[in-house]
């Protein structure tokens, strides 16, 4: 399956990077360092992938801000006052929590839990491309020594 995503090289990458954001798991990385052994730029790699990597925490996002107050009094038992609570202080000093967003399994639930709470779209962008570009820094980095 990595073979299809290596095939279509910076598009398959941005492909793999979008998929491994949402709630499908899937290890981007291994397309990353299968195109960096066949000679892709790193650069065009890290630009792919963080983009890709973005706006598949933003479906995450999406996914949250379909959420409705009555199915966290429903089924989690949290008062309608203690959501709205949250949602207030989220919305003026929670994005920057889009930063971690790259966490493995966390950073779905992070992006989720932003959407849900309608933290500012503008703000989550900003945080999330952060630690997003950050991660695939990292990543470049480790290259030579997981190669």
């Amino acid at each position: 399956m990595i073979e299809f995503f290596v095939q279509y090289g910076y598009w398959g990458f941005f492909l793999a990077s979008f998929l491994s954001a949402t709630v499908l798991p899937f290890p981007s990385e291994v397309v990353l360092f299968a195109l960096l052994h066949i000679g892709a730029s790193p650069i065009l790699c890290v630009l792919f992938g963080t983009v890709g990597n973005v706006l598949g925490g933003l479906t995450c996002y999406w996914i949250g801000s379909k959420g409705k107050i009555e199915w966290m009094e429903k089924y989690l038992g949290v008062s309608k006052e203690k959501v709205e609570s949250v949602q207030s202080w989220v919305a003026n000093k929670g994005a920057p929590m889009a930063f971690f967003s790259f966490l493995p399994i966390i950073g779905d639930v992070i992006n989720i839990a932003l959407g849900f709470l309608h933290s500012k779209l503008k703000w989550v962008v900003v945080f999330m491309t952060l630690g997003k570009f950050a991660r695939y820094l990292f990543i470049m980095y480790i290259k030579p020594m997981v190669l």
